[in-house]
């Protein structure tokens, strides 16, 4: 997005951001996306306590005169009632409200700013959102690959970026990385061809190390790119596009749903991000302990990484066999 928020956002909302972004150092994706959910809080504000006329269009809701007076008037309830409009009326990209994962997000953004006004800046004495629970997270289980069908995918790599599609597919299955993972690897990272360095979310670093079906793939499509006429602005880029320019999420994702049709999967339940599945349920499965597994994913908390040993799990297979009353056999009456 890189939106210039400097422009547009008044100057206690400015002032947020650029805390989030120089000392926090979160990523310009996430100092966007808090703009982006803050202005959205402040315009039904306005909206909704009738301080903007009802015949203008919400989008063009102004938020540049937004001050602490303003700000101080905010309560509680206000805070309720903009969350049942996000899950009632706010329109999604395929329905009316938003769903669970989203309405959790612009929360975050609002609790964070008035944190921060309360704890960095002391221009507040309480927050208003500080009691109010995120909505709940509907628990799922997440989709991933069969060991079987990891092989025909990677198998089903054809065409003239073979060797680079088959190297990027192979990182994600192996090593697990986020997409925005891969797209970001520079030539740098790579160390002796046995390790990556990752630049991963809160731009927190960590190294993989590469397996050696990983190290034959990179040296195979190292060997294509060394004789590619690289644009200057991307010639630090590892894996870079038919243009020669550094690849995009896009075109990843847009790799991932081809080759799993081709491999005659289902293209529609298949992205980057359950490839990061596949990897992670199949270290587990193979005696990976689920701490190292944190640190191979990036995850900040363990209970992120938890998520993947309820697929196959030894230890729940053992209690339920354990129970007594699984030895019942029914008597026969006849």
């Amino acid at each position: 997005m890189s939106m210039d928020y400097r422009s547009e956002a008044p100057q206690l909302v400015r002032d947020f951001l650029q805390y989030h972004e120089t000392i926090r150092n979160h990523s310009v994706r996430t100092v966007d996306g808090y703009y982006v959910d803050l202005r959205l809080f402040f315009r039904y504000i306005k909206w909704d306590h009738e301080l903007v006329s009802r015949d203008t269009p919400f989008e063009e809701i102004s938020i540049r005169d937004v001050d602490i007076a303003f700000i101080r008037a905010i309560k509680k309830a206000d805070i309720y009632n903009f969350l049942s409009w996000l899950a009632r009326d706010r329109k999604g990209k395929q329905q009316m409200g938003l769903g669970v994962p989203a309405r959790a997000r612009k929360l975050v953004a609002v609790r964070s700013f008035f944190d921060y006004l309360v704890l960095k800046r002391n221009l507040l004495e309480v927050s208003p959102a500080a009691d109010i629970d995120a909505p709940r997270l509907r628990k799922t289980l997440p989709v991933y690959l069969t060991e079987m069908n990891a092989v025909k995918l990677l198998d089903a790599v054809h065409g003239p970026y073979a060797e680079r599609d088959f190297c990027m597919l192979l990182f994600m299955l192996s090593c697990g990385m986020r997409v925005s993972e891969l797209a970001g690897i520079n030539m740098k990272d790579i160390t002796g061809g046995e390790t990556v360095r990752i630049l991963g979310k809160g731009n927190k670093e960590r190294i993989l190390y590469l397996n050696p079906a990983c190290q034959q793939a990179l040296k195979d499509y190292l060997a294509v790119r060394d004789g590619t006429n690289v644009h200057p602005e991307d010639k630090e880029a590892l894996f870079l596009s038919r243009n020669h320019r550094r690849i995009s999420v896009d075109s990843i994702q847009a790799l991932v749903k081809k080759t799993a049709s081709a491999a005659g999967l289902d293209a529609k339940r298949y992205s980057p991000h359950k490839l990061r599945h596949t990897a992670a349920t199949l270290m587990l499965q193979n005696g990976v302990d689920v701490r190292t597994l944190q640190e191979v994913l990036g995850h900040e908390s363990l209970n992120t990484t938890q998520i993947y040993t309820h697929i196959d799990n030894d230890g729940l297979r053992t209690a339920a066999r354990a129970n007594p009353i699984g030895q019942y056999k029914k008597k026969n009456n006849t």
